[in-house]
């Protein structure tokens, strides 16, 4: 399903997504537009759907038995939940956790991974990607001498870099970041926060963060999500300054959260 003008060219178009586990409805008819080089920050209290959803954008509630889910998720016009292939789908729209993840191998084969997977053997375009996704992620000059040592070895907020090289590295078109700077100190979380900054020239990026100054500083869109609802969507400096919903201005203002 593409084609037609308007909504088409947006990157990601959601529609009146609900999603149950069981007979919990924990989204409530979500629409959500995405742009290419959008950066939107998803904010609201924990429990509140932020997490729920951006795991929807990349079918990582398929695993859950109970979970059900109507509407739309329309990636350049093609709904995600139809017959798209979810290994592709997963290339298209990488995922970064809270808590860094590398596999338990080396460096560089953390970073090669999903395109060995997808049967990548060339050991010269596997070096060059490599070194392109670590440069991407602000990492390759602190590992370009260990990439041959394990990932565990790295520090944590290397390992969260570590882990956004290897998301890069699928090429994604979207990247997912769920509180990607939760469990690292403030060096760290900088330098994540200056590095989203660098990946939204190629990547649009959606952002779950407890932290309204970084929601703030990293994103032009912001999303404020309560009780599974989308309360309100919008440019991130308007919605700061001038919330259109008196809950809104009752999280921001930090009246509840």
């Amino acid at each position: 399903m593409s084609g037609g003008s308007g909504a088409s060219a947006r990157k990601l178009d959601v529609r009146n997504l609900d999603l149950y586990y069981g007979d919990f409805q924990a989204l409530k008819n979500i629409d959500f537009p995405l742009e290419k080089q959008d950066v939107a920050a998803l904010i609201g209290p924990s429990g509140c759907g932020k997490s729920t959803f951006i795991r929807a954008l990349n079918r990582m509630n398929d695993l859950i038995p109970s979970c059900r889910i109507t509407g739309s998720v329309l990636l350049d016009g093609e709904d995600i939940y139809g017959s798209m292939d979810v290994t592709e789908l997963r290339s298209r729209v990488g995922m970064v956790f809270q808590k860094p993840n590398p596999f338990n191998m080396t460096v560089f084969d953390n970073v090669a991974y999903g395109k060995r997977m997808q049967g990548l053997r060339d050991k010269h375009k596997l070096a060059e990607l490599v070194e392109t996704s670590l440069k991407k992620a602000a990492l390759w000059d602190e590992v370009r001498d260990r990439l041959k040592k394990p990932a565990q070895a790295l520090s944590g907020g290397q390992q969260q870099r570590l882990c956004i090289a290897r998301s890069i590295a699928m090429e994604p078109e979207i990247i997912l970041m769920d509180e990607p700077t939760s469990a690292l100190d403030p060096i760290a979380t900088g330098r994540i926060e200056e590095l989203i900054g660098e990946l939204k020239k190629d990547y649009s990026i959606i952002i779950v963060t407890h932290a309204m100054h970084q929601a703030s500083r990293v994103s032009n869109k912001t999303a404020f999500f309560l009780l599974g609802e989308l309360i309100e969507y919008n440019d991130t400096r308007e919605l700061f300054t001038r919330p259109g919903d008196r809950r809104t201005e009752d999280y921001i203002s930090g009246r509840f959260g």
